[in-house]
């Protein structure tokens, strides 16, 4: 039996292969108790704080209307909505809260203030995104790549970009947790942290997973089951970083010709928002200053038969219902 109850949700590292495959139990319950429209509202009367430090669309919605479903109310904190880290401490913050929410989530930078919200805290803080790590969005991922291909073991996911960021790091995680492949098409000097790349490595020895990091992005995808790409310049760094990153990586764009050197089943996996045209206002001004249209993936891939990107982010719905369910029921 898998007791989830008061845990916090930080990184996927902190979860065995049994914790994770129930989550993802519970979420496909959930998903389709929702298709169903049978009620859910197993968490009537909590109360859950939100803490945005960084904008969102599909976290703060999954969370807000996943709060709603279960029979929660949520309170939603902006950017300049508290006084976090400028006039009170993470510690003060995390321990006024506790005694007013039911659980807490973060969605901001370092790893180390989701670390210490939940330090102080004495309910579940669950982590929305860090620098570091994406956890929500990895059970949406793999509960998407479940229900193309019926298993997850022994699936192989090739992650196209900059492997060092926070979905790069924690899809390498969540591949070795659960007996995945996981290969990496980056250039060398945007492979993931090489300590994250040994813990994981030891877990493969586990599960069965492997890890493969490639520079050359054609042997990297050959014969992939999912490709998966993401922004190349993260939230919250600078601009001036557009110019050397999409010259550094416009060889790792997923386009058709790397798309037809997946497996012939591939699928296209994309956690969202996408430059896959210039119809947004930074697509618009990457454009103006840089002359071209799509850069981590071409509208043609996006678009196609084979994108499963829409479904990946109705699934952060399910998923973060889950989360929310088996730390908060009683």
């Amino acid at each position: 039996m898998v007791d989830l109850r008061g845990r916090d949700f930080l990184k996927l590292l902190d979860f065995t292969p049994k914790e994770i495959n129930h989550l993802l139990t519970v979420s496909s319950t959930l998903k389709k108790q929702k298709r169903n429209h049978e009620s859910h509202r197993y968490l009537k009367g909590k109360q859950v704080a939100l803490i945005f430090e960084k904008d969102s669309t599909r976290t703060r919605c999954s969370f807000e209307a996943g709060a709603v479903d279960l029979g929660m109310q949520a309170t939603y904190i902006g950017p300049t909505g508290s006084q976090l880290g400028k006039k009170e401490t993470i510690a003060d913050t995390a321990r006024v809260l506790c005694r007013i929410y039911d659980g807490i989530e973060y969605r901001g930078f370092d790893q180390t203030i989701v670390e210490d919200l939940a330090k102080y805290s004495s309910v579940p803080v669950w982590n929305g995104l860090t620098n570091e790590f994406h956890p929500t969005q990895m059970l949406a991922d793999v509960m998407t790549i479940k229900e193309e291909f019926g298993k997850l073991k022994g699936i192989t996911l090739c992650f196209c970009g900059d492997a060092r960021n926070n979905v790069g790091n924690s899809l390498m995680v969540v591949c070795s947790k659960l007996g995945m492949n996981f290969v990496c098409a980056a250039p060398k000097e945007l492979f993931p942290n090489e300590e994250l790349v040994s813990i994981c490595k030891n877990i493969c020895n586990e599960t069965g997973g492997t890890i493969r990091l490639e520079e050359d992005i054609m042997k990297a995808t050959k014969d992939v089951d999912v490709l998966y790409t993401d922004v190349w310049v993260s939230m919250g760094e600078p601009m001036e970083l557009w110019e050397n990153r999409i010259k550094l990586l416009q060889p790792y764009q997923v386009n058709k010709k790397v798309m037809d050197n997946a497996n012939k089943n591939a699928i296209f996996l994309h956690c969202l928002p996408s430059f896959h045209n210039i119809d947004t206002k930074i697509g618009k001004e990457i454009y103006d200053k840089f002359g071209i249209t799509e850069m981590e993936v071409t509208d043609e891939v996006f678009e196609s038969s084979k994108s499963r990107v829409f479904e990946e982010a109705e699934n952060r719905l399910h998923t973060i219902k889950a989360v929310m369910l088996e730390t908060l029921k009683e």
